[in-house]
């Protein structure tokens, strides 16, 4: 066993016509010692047929006139997949984007925002477009159901009165009866009064889905996200100092009440307390949108303009009759069986009717 050995020099004489396999020669004097001879060394001489087992020597030190100081290490790299094309962090570097619907929708404005090198605004009123095109076959739906309710609304309020009447006497049965016959009177006008509903309850997931979305974008914040504005409203991560978006957010909301919601009209007789609440609506959360980021609002005044542009196109005649909407019929509200109560008369014919309800239940 050796426990200490030393190079003392080494060559190599290489060959052009044996470059291929390798060193010709190779002399290594190597001066070794055995642990049971303390006090004698021999020399091992080594040519290229016998190998050199590395394991036996302890220590090789190679002489070199060298003096150059390797260069200290380079600082680690980020990993590309950390950072978008133009140069910032990814989504999910930053904790956001995931495959919720949260998630997806964050995850679909960067997309627009790096892919089509839009700025953050752009991105959203694009991503807000995309959106309501794809829900716009529910628009029509519900547009075909509310102007066939519209049409048939005179017979329809003569059995919603009786059935009415029928609980004021509290008689369940006569009420159950009318309310049979309203359901078959429905249904054989291809009427359903859910499907009104459509566009709210397809609506209200994607539009929580953007404000926490772009809540949370503006929260961590996305940095670019603070030069992503236009005009006043340049970042988008703080409310605007100037009220200007939540007044307008409020403002097209309102006018789009009153020309019509995506699915009904406001001046139906059938909206009964639903009118004065949609009225009601701008006016309350103006004082909620006044903190918003400026970026939530972006989308909501968008999602406003899109809905506004919408029912004025649909209330076109020619385009009524390409999507087969019936045209409406004008009722005189004199000789209609419900009249118009007005807010406070509403309220309370609607405060009697809860109880009697309640009553019947029991």
């Amino acid at each position: 066993m050796l426990s200490s050995c030393r190079l003392l020099r080494t060559s190599f004489n290489l060959s052009n016509n044996t470059l291929k396999k390798g060193v010709q020669k190779c002399h290594l004097h190597i001066y070794a010692t055995p642990n049971f001879l303390p006090e004698k060394r021999r020399l091992l001489f080594l040519k290229k047929e016998t190998p050199l087992h590395l394991g036996i020597v302890s220590s090789i030190r190679f002489a070199s006139n060298d003096t150059t100081i390797p260069e200290p290490p380079l600082p680690p790299v980020p990993e590309v997949s950390d950072i978008q094309v133009l140069g910032e962090p990814t989504l999910e570097s930053i904790g956001l984007g995931g495959w919720g619907p949260v998630g997806l929708i964050q995850k679909s404005l960067d997309f627009l925002h790096i892919t089509c090198d839009l700025p953050w605004w752009g991105s959203i009123v694009i991503g807000t477009i995309v959106v309501r095109i794809l829900m716009f076959p529910l628009v029509i739906i519900s547009q075909r159901n509310a102007a066939k309710m519209h049409n048939i609304l005179p017979g329809l309020q003569v059995l919603q009165l009786k059935m009415s009447e029928a609980r004021e006497r509290g008689d369940k049965l006569d009420a159950a009866r009318h309310a049979q016959e309203m359901m078959i009177f429905m249904k054989e006008k291809g009427i359903n009064p859910l499907k009104n509903m459509l566009v709210p309850f397809a609506q209200a997931p994607l539009f929580i889905s953007f404000f926490l979305g772009l809540r949370g974008m503006a929260n961590h914040p996305v940095e670019s996200m603070k030069e992503g504005g236009l005009y006043w409203f340049m970042d988008l991560t703080v409310p605007d100092q100037f009220y200007l978006l939540p007044i307008i957010t409020s403002a097209t909301l309102a006018v789009t009440i009153e020309m019509g919601t995506d699915s009904a009209r406001l001046n139906s007789a059938n909206l009964g307390l639903m009118k004065y609440f949609l009225r009601a609506m701008p006016v309350i959360i103006f004082p909620f949108t006044i903190g918003f980021p400026s970026g939530i609002l972006v989308y909501w005044a968008s999602t406003n303009f899109i809905s506004l542009l919408q029912v004025s196109l649909l209330r076109i005649p020619v385009i009524r009759e390409f999507f087969k909407i019936e045209k409406l019929i004008n009722h005189d509200k004199t000789k209609l069986p419900i009249k118009d109560k007005g807010f406070v008369k509403s309220v309370s014919d609607s405060w009697t009717n809860i109880k009697i309800t309640r009553e019947l239940e029991e």
